[in-house]
């Protein structure tokens, strides 16, 4: 059995956004999680990663991203997108503390 390709990171949001999933979340400059369009704040504690997914750049090891498929609660599920390495989406540490703090949960239907 052959390994599966490695998709890019627009490929993944594609196959999520088949799937319905095409809410994202960012962190505002005030510190909150918020729904991109909303202004509707998560709570860690309300949240859990259920897939993460890591793409490194090919031509600059400092153009890696992760993409956090996250579900809460009531079973909304949306995108955490992060570049890290030197070129971090947010500065300060509250949104890795945020990341770190979240449960995982592995879901096999999101392996794509």
């Amino acid at each position: 059995m052959s390994p599966k390709p490695m998709l890019t990171l627009s490929e993944v949001m594609e196959k999520l956004r088949q799937k319905g999933i095409t809410d994202e979340v960012r962190m505002t400059e005030d510190k909150r999680f918020v729904i991109t369009g909303t202004e509707k704040s998560l709570k860690a504690e309300d949240l859990k990663i259920i897939r993460t997914y890591r793409f490194e750049g090919a031509s600059d090891p400092d153009d890696n991203v992760a993409l956090y498929l996250v579900e809460d609660v009531y079973g909304n599920k949306a995108m955490i997108i992060d570049s890290y390495g030197a070129n971090s989406n947010y500065e300060g540490h509250e949104f890795d503390d945020f990341i770190k703090s979240l449960p995982t949960e592995e879901k096999e239907e999101y392996d794509f």
